[in-house]
């Protein structure tokens, strides 16, 4: 049952929502782009699969994602005049794209793409086989692939990391490249619809956001605004901060999009609030510092915090009056509103009070006993045992942790480090020595291997040859885990997809083959005809594609695959077929 007091608040928020007008767009102001001057880059009506600044894992998404009606090979246009300047072709990431600059300072980029246009085409796939490379980064000369606006250039498709067939359109600083939010320039995208605002969690600031769980408040719809269930939310410390689940939905669609800001106000004032207008691809991993990482580790939905993480010196957020951390150290009851608002100017509201519980100590408030090592945040953080050491980068932690580290049996032989574990996030790679006793003539197919429940990584351990580092190897990762040394003298395997040796394959445009190893990471691989250097796809998972195009033409062909692992490892096969 509710307090008197309580039920008094609750009544109070009630009665301001009925009169509340947002002021969000006052406290963040938007830039101001030109509008009208990019078209929709589809010969198609325009629709979103998916919006600039969409929580995705370790990144925010950092384009428009433009639907196709589920089909490739739909029609993909010039946004404004220009010229090509670039062309990457990668698996995995943005697949076949294409970036064109614009007089006004700014480049749009388009990926998952499929073929080029003819011309460009062709000079691509003459650029792959001077260099005998598929994956390729090209700058193109200025003057080569002009462009008007509206003009086709590629068809659409689902390469490289693409769940699904779409478009993925970005608009980017040509100097700076930083990313752009493309729906702050007059995109004709129709959305007349408030953010949903789905759940409030609560966290005690006198921890560290890795070191708890939050208290998840439901929300109800009263007067068109938001409120928690109970109004008064009683917390038991004298710091305290805020974070929230919250989605935007376009005019006839029902995707859960991204939010474009959101803006923290205590007892009326503005404390603190972010805004997706323009994001870094050097920054976007900061993700992980703007959601709750641990939460969503688990299986927990996306919550994005109203406070700057103190590891987290830079990005989307704006301060006002503090880091959005707020003090209840005075027992006062405080107002709190959180305005969320989408990049067409709709806002919601969600509104509740907090309040210190009595008697609160600060011996409730310590953080855990010091039975372990603390890491900071903006400090060099270093950890000597034994057989293992490592050090993380000044940039490396988002909130202060207590690390934890065992070492565990292992069946083979070869010792486990348990590195704390990968619930906290770790910014960017960190070097990681651990010391074993291999035969010299193995130090150089040693790999260290990271795993936690089902994920593993490889990455090529090096052996160290300085003084006292004999028989210490040396990797670097970005998340914490359990840490092993291997030997790996095994080498990839190659099977062949519906083709056998000797086949006829007149009919054929193009060979399939699975090449894998026992680490999961092929290094180099490269595919020979007739002893002439043939293009090959990588473009998802395991599967090479072979191209069978006018380089092969009628007769008796030879074909030989050379594939590659992280630590040497190689592996040949030659097969033979007519067209």
């Amino acid at each position: 049952m509710r307090t008197l007091q309580q039920l008094v608040y609750y009544v109070l928020s009630c009665v301001i929502i009925g009169f509340y007008n947002p002021v969000a767009a006052q406290e963040m102001p938007v830039a101001k782009y030109p509008q009208g001057y990019f078209q929709w880059p589809l010969a198609l009506q325009p629709a979103l699969v998916a919006n600039f600044g969409e929580l995705r894992p370790n990144h925010f998404h950092m384009g428009l994602d433009c639907r196709t009606d589920q089909h490739v090979n739909q029609r993909v246009l010039a946004a404004a005049d220009g010229y090509i300047a670039k062309i990457k072709i990668e698996p995995f990431g943005f697949g076949r794209c294409i970036y064109i600059n614009h007089p006004n300072g700014l480049t749009t980029l388009y990926a998952h793409l499929n073929d080029f246009n003819p011309e460009l085409e062709k000079w691509v796939t003459d650029q792959q086989y001077n260099l005998k490379s598929w994956k390729v980064f090209l700058d193109v000369p200025p003057a080569l692939f002009p462009v008007k606006k509206g003009q086709f250039i590629a068809f659409s498709g689902n390469t490289g990391g693409s769940q699904g067939p779409h478009l993925h359109f970005e608009i980017r600083d040509t100097k700076s490249e930083k990313v752009l939010n493309p729906l702050l320039f007059g995109l004709p995208i129709q959305d007349d619809i408030a953010p949903d605002i789905l759940r409030l969690a609560v966290y005690d600031r006198s921890l560290s956001v890795f070191e708890q769980s939050p208290k998840i408040y439901a929300l109800k719809k009263i007067n068109g605004s938001y409120v928690t269930v109970p109004a008064l939310i009683l917390h038991n410390s004298d710091r305290v901060s805020f974070a929230i689940t919250s989605y935007d939905r376009y005019t006839s669609s029902t995707n859960q999009n991204g939010i474009f800001e959101a803006l923290l106000f205590n007892d009326g004032k503005a404390v603190t609030g972010f805004k997706m207008d323009s994001i870094g691809y050097d920054e976007t991993r900061y993700l992980n510092a703007h959601i709750d990482y641990k939460l969503r580790s688990n299986g927990g939905s996306f919550v994005q915090h109203l406070s700057q993480l103190p590891g987290y010196t830079t990005g989307i957020y704006h301060r006002f009056s503090g880091d959005g951390v707020i003090a209840l150290s005075d027992n006062q009851v405080h107002q709190i509103r959180i305005d969320v608002t989408d990049a067409a100017g709709n806002t919601s509201a969600l509104q509740f009070s907090v309040q210190r519980s009595a008697g609160v100590s600060k011996k409730e408030n310590e953080t855990l006993s010091g039975s372990q090592k603390e890491f900071y945040p903006n400090e060099i953080n270093v950890f000597e045992s034994g057989n293992i050491s490592f050090y993380l980068p000044a940039n490396s932690l988002y909130d202060t942790i207590h690390f934890q580290y065992r070492e565990l049996p292992a069946a083979d032989g070869n010792t486990v480090y348990q590195l704390h574990n990968p619930e906290v996030p770790v910014q960017g790679y960190f070097p990681i020595k651990i010391k074993a006793n291999f035969p010299a003539q193995l130090s150089d197919k040693i790999v260290m291997k990271r795993y936690w429940n089902a994920k593993t990584d490889f990455a090529k351990a090096f052996a160290l040859t300085g003084f006292n580092e004999m028989g210490w190897y040396k990797s670097s990762f970005r998340e914490f885990g359990n840490f092993q040394l291997l030997i790996d003298t095994i080498p990839p395997t190659i099977v062949a997809i519906g083709f056998r040796e000797g086949m006829n394959l007149g009919k054929q445009h193009q060979l399939a083959f699975v090449v894998a190893d026992n680490s999961e990471e092929i290094r180099n691989f490269s595919a020979w005809l007739d002893g002439n250097w043939i293009r090959c796809s990588n473009d998802k998972g395991k599967t090479f594609l072979c191209a069978l195009d006018d380089r092969c033409g009628p007769g008796a062909h030879e074909l030989k695959l050379m594939a590659e692992d992280l630590v040497g490892n190689k592996t040949e096969k030659i097969y033979h077929f007519t067209r």
